[in-house]
């Protein structure tokens, strides 16, 4: 599976696994390009139907909606508990901080870890989840005792409204994902992404808001064009979920789904909830 996130490049669908590749393949003039071109159960592009019988063992839609509920239910648990069990008040404020950034690291490396591994790894993804979830449970509270409850609720509510609008509209194929507008996300991702480190690197050496990229007018720019991003990686996931129900990939390709969605749900989240702190008057 290719990256959908801004961040990490996620292996799956791996050209070995007798299922698919996804090295897209020129074939013959009046047939379509089709990443799953290796796989000998996708459909014959003459006839429509498939090369081969359907093996048991591939992925399914339900597949990938069980793996993401326990993905993402492991995320909101463990933010649920460090909400409750790390309080952000003066006296303890940057001791939680401090749990919360070491969270970070942790999911950090253990989602570069399964980013690079060939075959998708359960408690690598949910170890992910479980640690990003402290992270953004400290985040969540602190910007909630001292900016305001309401900014988390929207930006939780902006999340599944974001989810819900890029659904439909793929649905409805107002959103098409082609190998053009994968690489101008990708590109516009890693430039946002540069953009936010020299950021955060002026602002730790330089003190102050680094750049400006995250306060003020610029802050308010640059939260939309990273709730947009986080948007195209949804279109990307679901077109890859697409792709893997539609051509037989193996049934343990769909945590690969799952982790995809939760990176990006969690790229959006926290993109809203700085956009948000932003419009409140406190960045």
């Amino acid at each position: 599976m290719r990256s959908s996130n801004p961040v990490f490049s996620r292996r799956g669908f791996s050209r070995d696994n007798g299922y698919a590749g996804f090295e897209a393949q020129h074939v013959q003039a009046g047939t379509a390009t089709n990443p799953y071109a290796t796989n000998p159960y996708a459909a014959d592009p003459a006839t429509g139907l498939p090369q081969a019988p359907a093996r048991a063992g591939v992925m399914t839609i339900d597949d990938v909606v069980s793996r993401t509920a326990l993905t993402l239910g492991t995320v909101i648990l463990t933010a649920v508990l460090a909400w409750t069990l790390l309080p952000v008040d003066a006296a303890n404020l940057n001791k939680s901080y401090g749990i919360a950034v070491g969270a970070a690291l942790v999911a950090f490396v253990l989602a570069m870890v399964q980013s690079f591994k060939r075959k998708p790894t359960p408690a690598l993804i949910l170890g992910y989840a479980a640690f990003e979830g402290v992270f953004l449970g400290v985040i969540s509270a602190a910007t909630s005792t001292y900016i305001g409850a309401g900014v988390v609720i929207q930006a939780v509510l902006g999340t599944m409204c974001v989810f819900a609008a890029v659904l439909f509209a793929y649905k409805m194929r107002w959103i098409r994902v082609t190998r053009r507008f994968y690489g101008f996300v990708m590109a516009a991702a890693l430039g946002f992404v540069l953009l936010m480190v020299a950021n955060s690197l002026f602002a730790l050496f330089g003190g102050g808001d680094g750049l400006g990229f995250r306060s003020g007018g610029l802050g308010i720019v640059f939260g939309i064009i990273g709730v947009v991003l986080g948007a195209a990686f949804l279109a990307m996931d679901f077109k890859q979920v697409e792709d893997g129900v539609t051509y037989g990939a193996p049934r343990e390709e769909s945590w690969l789904a799952a982790f995809g969605l939760t990176m990006t749900l969690v790229w959006i989240y926290l993109e809203l909830l700085r956009l948000f702190q932003i419009l409140s008057g406190d960045d």
